[in-house]
């Protein structure tokens, strides 16, 4: 690190689980950030200004004047920008040494599997069962630690499935594709501003203690806030036998 980062990054260097040796691992980190709405800002932010590497975000949306409610990464100045464009330029202004690659197309499960190869972490900020589940298969084969929010109304969760790992869950183990679950959207469901922010830095510092190997991770846990009464639950979660996704993954990556 030169004398800036070691300026810019002071309050990380004076924590004993992060230090010298811990900043460097995120100078030459890459997350991928799945969409970058209300969770996506938050995420994209923190992890800009704690100085990871490099960024990839994807989002094929554009900026709408309803979205600033809680989008904190646009401004009303972006109004009509595509997202993933607008992040970059959030983040370059909050910390022009990071490097954002910013991918405003439609995400598919060829263009994720793509691009979550060069990431060391996964970062899940969409908005649809669908879309969790594509990139979960995506993250399952590929072995990539995948931390997961939500957020609607005054209710939010987030839990990471590090799929490194023989005993950690994946998202179709809790949420079973076989299943159809009912979409909620902030568009017809309303959501509290604050709630995404929360939820997202919960996911940044989740990312953070991944890649800096410190602390206990929210592997096999599951963190429900519930803000219209300030109370927060925590459920294990365990790998679901005969899971459609990992079950099956497992037996492939034994057989390598």
């Amino acid at each position: 690190m030169d004398d800036q980062q070691l300026l810019r990054y002071s309050r990380h260097l004076l924590l004993d689980d992060i230090g010298v040796e811990g900043q460097e691992k995120l100078l030459n980190a890459h997350a991928l950030v799945l969409g970058a709405g209300g969770l996506g800002s938050p995420v994209a932010l923190y992890l800009g200004s704690a100085g990871l590497g490099t960024i990839t975000i994807i989002d094929d949306d554009i900026v709408e004047l309803s979205n600033l409610q809680r989008q904190i990464m646009h401004t009303e100045a972006r109004v009509g920008q595509p997202k993933a464009a607008s992040a970059r330029e959030a983040v370059a202004a909050l910390n022009p040494g990071v490097e954002v690659r910013a991918i405003a197309r439609r995400a598919t499960e060829e263009l994720l599997h793509e691009l979550a190869q060069d990431a060391d972490v996964v970062l899940d900020c969409s908005d649809n069962f669908a879309t969790r589940h594509m990139l979960n298969r995506v993250c399952v084969a590929l072995r990539k630690p995948l931390i997961s929010g939500a957020a609607i109304g005054f209710s939010g969760q987030i839990t990471v499935y590090d799929l490194r790992r023989d005993d950690s869950p994946c998202y179709a183990c809790i949420f079973p594709p076989s299943q159809p679950t009912p979409d909620a959207r902030c568009a017809t469901t309303g959501v509290l501003a604050p709630l995404v922010g929360m939820t997202g830095s919960l996911q940044a510092a989740e990312a953070i203690k991944l890649l800096c190997g410190y602390g206990t991770p929210l592997t096999g846990r599951l963190l429900m806030a519930d803000l219209r009464h300030t109370e927060f639950t925590e459920v294990r979660l365990h790998r679901r036998e005969g899971c459609e996704v990992c079950s099956a993954a497992q037996k492939t990556h034994t057989a390598e």
